[in-house]
């Protein structure tokens, strides 16, 4: 068999991609370069040099695979792709699957004021992309206050019959009932449009032109209107922790350590506004030098997320290539920075020291974990072995629209992304024992045929009822892994949870400061959480099914009545038939008829 070093020698003097194999077939690592012989060559010359984890590969190395490129960009492509397919042991790997929110302005007469996340049609504009659905919502919470722009959606916003409640706070102009004009609402959406795009005094001298036109004007509540208006955006721009009259878009990138634990922290500012920041924890990262962390971040990141025109490296890195591919991918120059100075000097160290706060205390929850994780063991006297545990949860409404979870926990952390739902199929309705056997069925009929990961403990949410089901379960699927049902208790409080375990007589309780009562509450309660996020999810869009047009003897004219005495679908179904009966056209039988057919 032809040795590596041999197979290095002979590759070409050409852009691509070299993957490393082992003597299972699998891939250790996947590269790319320049000049694909020189590259993979130093691997195996003055291997002293190299650093011990890379020396441990080259000495599991049994083959090269090889693919040849027209350039360095596309040999960055097709890495990137290959790294997230394969996710080999050797590479630094960033998981980043959630798409970022925006914050937009709709495009209708009224623009809509609102979160978004998927994919954008021309007819709106979109600002951000911002860190997090937290960042969205407080950014919206501060554009209420100065511009007063609706948020609601458009099957409340075409019913209305009178302002609602955010107009009383004077957090909306209550366009939905022409108490403000086209020209008037189109004037404050523009100038949202300009403080979102980084034009701050602009929007101060056009709120200032219009405070003193109205007041020479005499109209003195809309010279108030706008003087609280500029208060506001004072207010606002104060609480900015970053500004630049440059109003540029821009990414700071910086990687922090804390005891042996890697944090790559971006900020991310856009119109010269700080939108926020968030942290990345990379996955094989040990012995890696903070340059070649902050270039693979990018380089996976980007090809996968939008790139703003400049980006600020906390470290010296290979520049050439990536601005070369992102430039492509983004139709337009991108600049990366990697010796900044002045402001955006100030930005990277905030990043920096983002980053080691998040290394830091990334660290101080994986020893918390871990010790609670050797309570949990030794409380349920389980083997040192036991590290990845699944719990199920069922969330229903009295039986309608069953929701069964189930969550990972792995690692020492939670595993969002393992996270699974199941809608409840085969089951009578209020049926919770049926619903456990049905979700159980279903997740480990796939693990026992090879597909997935065999936890090394089964949490339950449920008392000896759904426990015994667990165990037939178990039982009819040869699975041999400890099982554990937590209940609430009489008392129904946290630290009195009642523990069952299979094998174990009789039920039994740890003490309400046990560390590993703690991690049981942990995971429990975060099966809880998802499934009534699945089983709310669920139920309305079973409700939002049974909608008027659905309903018997109730056409055109006297829906338009009802959605404009009760204010929307969310108000009418919260009405009593004898409320609806109060409505023209609407009898006692069809009002009676409607309530039924809503709940």
């Amino acid at each position: 068999m032809t040795e590596p070093s041999e197979i290095a020698a002979g590759l070409p003097h050409l852009p691509g991609v070299y993957r490393m194999i082992g003597k299972e077939g699998e891939v250790l690592y996947v590269g790319k370069a320049l000049d694909l012989r020189k590259r993979v060559s130093s691997y195996f010359q003055r291997i002293e040099a190299l650093s011990p984890r890379i020396r441990l590969m080259v000495a599991q190395i049994v083959t090269i695979d090889t693919t040849v490129t027209r350039s360095e960009s596309e040999a960055l492509l097709l890495e990137n792709n290959l790294i997230k397919a394969l996710s080999p042991r050797y590479n630094i790997l960033f998981r980043d699957d959630k798409s970022y929110p925006y914050l937009i302005l709709s495009g209708h007469r009224f623009s809509r004021l609102g979160f978004f996340r998927g994919n954008p049609d021309k007819q709106s504009r979109y600002f951000g992309p911002f860190p997090n659905s937290g960042a969205v919502r407080e950014s919206m919470q501060l554009l209420q206050k100065v511009f007063r722009l609706r948020t609601c959606e458009d099957s409340v916003f075409e019913h209305r019959s009178r302002p609602c409640l955010l107009h009383q706070i004077r957090r909306c102009t209550a366009p939905c009932v022409g108490l403000i004009g086209d020209a008037e609402y189109a004037d404050d959406v523009r100038s949202a449009e300009m403080f979102l795009s980084g034009e701050e005094n602009a929007v101060f001298d056009r709120l200032t032109e219009r405070m003193n036109a109205a007041a020479e004007g005499m109209r003195y509540e809309e010279a108030a209107v706008c003087r609280d208006q500029i208060s506001a955006l004072r207010t606002v721009r104060e609480r900015q922790y970053v500004s630049s009259d440059a109003g540029r878009d821009v990414d700071v990138i910086a990687c922090g350590f804390a005891a042996g634990t890697c944090c790559v922290n971006l900020v991310m500012i856009r119109g010269g506004l700080h939108l926020g920041d968030r942290n990345f924890f990379p996955q094989n990262a040990d012995g890696v030098e903070p340059a070649q962390i902050i270039e693979a971040f990018i380089a996976q990141h980007y090809l996968q997320h939008p790139v703003p025109p400049q980006l600020v490296a906390g470290e010296a890195i290979a520049i050439a290539g990536l601005e070369e591919t992102l430039s492509e991918r983004a139709g337009r120059r991108v600049q990366i920075s990697a010796s900044p100075i002045g402001e955006r000097r100030v930005w990277l160290q905030m990043a920096e020291k983002n980053a080691e706060l998040g290394a830091a205390q990334r660290n101080s929850r994986r020893l918390d974990d871990a010790a609670k994780l050797v309570a949990l063991q030794r409380a349920l006297d389980l083997p040192e072995t036991v590290q990845r545990i699944e719990c199920f949860d069922i969330s229903h409404t009295q039986g309608e629209a069953a929701v069964a979870s189930c969550v990972v926990y792995d690692k020492g952390a939670m595993q969002n992304g393992e996270y699974r739902r199941f809608n409840m199929k085969d089951v009578i309705p209020g049926d919770d024992y049926g619903a456990m056997r049905e979700v159980l069925t279903r997740r480990y009929r796939k693990v026992v045929a090879g597909e997935g990961k065999m936890p090394d403990l089964i949490m339950i949410d449920g008392g000896q009822g759904q426990l015994g089901v667990a165990i037939e379960v178990a039982g009819e699927l040869g699975l041999n892994v400890p099982l554990l049902g937590v209940a609430k208790g009489a008392a129904r409080k946290p630290g009195m949870e009642q523990l069952l375990m299979a094998g174990r007589e009789g039920a039994f309780r740890l003490t309400g400061d046990d560390p590993g009562l703690h991690l049981i509450q942990q995971i429990r309660d975060e099966a809880h959480r998802f499934a009534i996020e699945g089983h709310r999810a669920r139920r309305a869009r079973t409700r939002s099914v049974s909608t008027l047009e659905d309903i018997p003897g109730v056409g055109a004219k006297r829906r338009q009545r009802l959605m404009a005495r009760f204010g929307g679908l969310r108000g009418l179904i919260a009405a009593s038939a004898e409320e609806m009966a109060q409505v023209e056209g609407i009898s006692r039988e069809l009002a009676e008829r409607i309530y039924d057919s809503l709940h």
